[in-house]
């Protein structure tokens, strides 16, 4: 069984050329993303890949950074920057843990986790660690695999998957599961986003309250008869 780190350095080249599944929803999601950005924000994408996410977002905020474990994915996204002359993105390797201490609680105006949190060991600590980073009014958006939400059983594949090295860990989760744990996390206007994805993705939108903010109106669930699958999607 290889490391999740041996899993995503080993994969870097092959998913860099790899299309994104699903262009349509991807451009939608970076949209909407977009569209909650300001020109003075400073944002920080987590999972980053190999910086597709991260480089399509700079031209529309101050500045963005991008994390992400496996450093074969950044030696790719920053010579993606380089070659695409922006200077605005900064990339980190490294989990997004307590160890990740390059940015301070309450900095950043976004946060964008794209398929990323069905693959975190400690979930709910990760979306408090978002939580604290976030400026109040700052805005984080998520895009999730959730299988979960289908009929194959997927966790007993997903074992045999990893064990020979074919998969790295995956939570199995449903698009509930991670709009619940958001609203347990704080967070407010906790929306379902319907992007035309596959059904098991879960795209979320949600912000930190700007004041105090309670109740079960924080949540709002959005779902579609669309299509769907449950793939990593940024290149």
């Amino acid at each position: 069984m290889t490391t999740d780190v041996e899993f995503w350095n080993n994969l870097a080249d092959a998913y860099a050329r790899k299309p994104v599944d699903d262009p349509d929803a991807f451009e939608r999601k970076i949209t909407i993303t977009k569209n909650r950005m300001t020109p003075d924000d400073v944002v920080l994408d987590i999972g980053c890949g190999t910086g597709s996410l991260a480089l399509r977002l700079a031209p529309h905020g101050s500045h963005v950074h991008g994390l992400d474990l496996s450093k074969e994915m950044i030696r790719i996204a920053v010579g993606k920057a380089a070659a695409q002359r922006v200077d605005n993105v900064t990339f980190h390797t490294g989990p997004f843990d307590d160890s990740f201490d390059e940015l301070t609680d309450g900095s950043l105006d976004g946060i964008c986790a794209f398929s990323i949190l069905h693959l975190l060991d400690d979930r709910r600590s990760a979306l408090t660690k978002i939580f604290r980073l976030l400026k109040p009014g700052g805005f984080f958006i998520s895009s999730t695999v959730c299988l979960g939400d289908s009929l194959v059983p997927y966790r007993p594949l997903l074992t045999v998957m990893r064990w020979l090295g074919k998969a790295p860990r995956v939570a199995v989760i449903s698009r509930r599961t991670v709009v619940e744990e958001m609203v347990s996390a704080g967070f407010v206007g906790v929306t379902d986003t319907d992007v035309g994805a596959k059904a098991t993705i879960g795209f979320v939108v949600a912000e930190k309250p700007s004041i105090a903010h309670r109740g079960s109106a924080n949540l709002r669930i959005e779902h579609s008869g669309w299509p769907r699958g449950t793939k990593r999607e940024k290149r």
